[in-house]
């Protein structure tokens, strides 16, 4: 009978070393593909955080123009009123048609 394990004989994996190697392929590949996971999720969580700080700066550009629109709005109502008022007509007779008070007298410089 010959020795099987001569010399120059290649041995073969046992059933043991074939499941072993096949494992640590197995482990080895689930690892890249978590760590792939990983990546891509560690470079989505940048991205929406790139556009949450965007929208949180829009968001408080916004509150600002509506804060002005606010104050300018307040400002109408109010020259609303103002407009409504019997000095108002007064002040804009005397200003753009140049009329006067039927007892007010008028001096103009002499050219």
């Amino acid at each position: 009978m010959k020795n099987r394990k001569s010399a120059g004989a290649v041995q073969r994996p046992t059933g043991r070393r074939r499941r072993r190697q096949s494992h640590k392929r197995s482990v080895m590949m689930i690892s890249m593909v978590l760590l792939l996971l990983c990546g891509v999720l560690t470079v989505n969580s940048v991205t929406l955080q790139a556009k949450n700080d965007s929208y949180k700066e829009q968001e408080k550009e916004l509150t600002e123009q509506i804060e002005e629109q606010k104050t300018r709005s307040e400002e109408v109502r109010d020259y609303e009123e103002y407009v409504k008022t019997d000095e108002y007509v007064k002040e804009t007779a005397e200003d753009k048609l140049g009329l006067v008070d039927p007892d007010e007298i008028i001096f103009k410089p002499v050219k």
